[in-house]
């Protein structure tokens, strides 16, 4: 049994529902002008949740949410990065959170997913060590606007996919490939930075960092497959998660830094920074889990945003694995790995976990009805929530669960064909068409989950 203040939720990100995208004084992003993969749109308007946030946060009480995780553009506070803080950013945000706890929604804020202001990627982005000033500084005036309401607070989403696959998601260049790990190390600085921030500025608040999370198998028992599994797991996964929680490299991923040649200065008083900062929790974000062989210098490829190929010569090379179903996009459907995911970071790090991504993406349809019968993405929630629940009754501390996505969004590679939304909006990747909000069978099934408590998942 879950406990009564379980936070069921859902979750989206700024730049991928708001649009609005050069309305009320907002800045630039990265996201704003980079080129769109062919045949979707662009994010000027993705599902104007910015016009429509108080229709779409009724519907999200209707549907009986408990949390609503989303994430704050920068440049709609900070227009250039830093300096000049836009009043009208400061408002939206002000009134979307108080609609939130109107409904007794707890607003999960995440301070940046993938929007790095346009401004700072001029002067090398995560490269250079001022874009950590800068972060620390959109931070405090995030917490001193909206400490008194809100209580979750979220760093940096998926840090790893920004390092690891940042030439897919628009945040890294091939100009910076080298400087990756470097990125890496001022991203890690600036949280720890912030980590302490909050801690110091609002002593009742919580805050954690939001990775992306993959159990890592072996394709075979071979010992060069193991090595393999070995190598990505820290180089994926405890890289990010060492340094956010223990202030540490994993020696693991140090290896790896080295041997393939990346930059990475460390600067003395570096690590007693990391070590300084301390989050109360760790959110992380599951799709799936990942297998790899031994790297044998051949091409495969797994379709999918973060669950593309992997390769890394002479360490690893990502690969199927014929045990684990698809879906229509190419990725892999792994509840028992959610358990296993939930279970390996908890046993490593001893700290309350919040689930804050986790979803099927698939061409939703409406019938001629008007219903949109998405069984398969119940399915695939009822099992992950099930497998959840199993870890939970095994000791596992979860906080909540938060699945992506509360309405349909703009998707990396597929635009509105790919929808992982409770909520349907209706427009697709050609025309915008009326943006009305209609009501998926999920939305129906979620609410019965969460007025069960994670009884009733039928």
């Amino acid at each position: 049994m879950l406990k009564k203040d379980f936070l069921w939720g859902a979750s989206t990100s700024a730049y991928q529902v708001e649009g609005a995208y050069n309305e009320d004084g907002k800045g630039l992003s990265v996201q704003d002008i980079k080129t769109p993969h062919p045949g979707t749109p662009n994010f000027n308007v993705c599902s104007d949740h910015y016009h429509h946030y108080k229709e779409d946060v009724k519907l999200f009480a209707e549907m009986g949410l408990k949390a609503y995780r989303f994430s704050i553009a920068w440049t709609r506070i900070l227009p250039e990065g830093t300096g000049r803080i836009n009043q009208k950013g400061i408002d939206f945000y002000n009134d979307l959170i108080d609609e939130c706890i109107k409904y007794d929604i707890e607003p999960i804020i995440t301070m940046y997913h993938f929007d790095l202001p346009l401004a700072l990627d001029k002067i090398g982005g995560w490269t250079n060590s001022k874009t950590v000033d800068a972060f620390v500084e959109f931070a405090e005036i995030l917490f001193k606007s909206y400490g008194t309401k809100v209580k979750y607070w979220l760093t940096i989403n998926e840090q790893n996919m920004m390092i690891i696959h940042g030439n897919v998601i628009g945040t890294t260049t091939k100009e910076t490939s080298h400087l990756l790990y470097q990125s890496n190390h001022y991203m890690l600085l600036a949280q720890a930075k912030v980590f302490k921030l909050c801690h110091d500025l609002l002593p009742s608040a919580k805050i954690g960092p939001a990775p992306n999370i993959s159990e890592i198998y072996p394709a075979t028992s071979k010992p060069e497959d193991n090595l393999a599994s070995l190598y990505i797991n820290a180089v994926r996964n405890w890289l990010y998660l060492d340094a956010a929680v223990w202030g540490t490299y994993n020696p693991i991923a140090l290896d790896f830094i080295h041997k393939k040649g990346f930059s990475l200065d460390i600067k003395e008083g570096d690590m007693e920074i990391m070590k300084a900062g301390k989050p109360d929790f760790i959110a992380f974000n599951y799709y799936s889990t990942t297998t790899v062989e031994a790297y044998q210098k051949k091409t495969g490829e797994m379709k999918g945003d973060q669950q593309i190929a992997v390769a890394e010569e002479g360490f690893y090379q990502g690969t199927g694995n014929d045990n684990l179903p698809y879906t229509e996009f190419g990725w892999q459907i792994d509840p028992l790995g959610f358990k296993t995911t939930l279970m390996d970071i908890y046993a490593r790090y001893h700290l309350p976990l919040m689930v804050t991504e986790n979803g099927l993406g698939a061409n939703d349809k409406i019938e001629a009805d008007g219903s949109i019968n998405d069984d398969y993405r119940i399915a695939y929630l009822k099992s992950h929530i099930e497998s959840m629940e199993d870890a939970i009754a095994c000791g596992v501390e979860v906080l909540g669960y938060c699945p992506w996505s509360a309405i349909d969004l703009i998707s990396t590679h597929q635009g509105f064909e790919k929808r992982y939304g409770f909520i349907y909006i209706n427009r697709d990747n050609e025309s915008l068409k009326d943006m009305s909000r209609m009501k998926k069978k999920s939305f129906y099934w979620y609410k019965k989950v969460i007025v069960s408590n994670g009884v009733v998942l039928d």
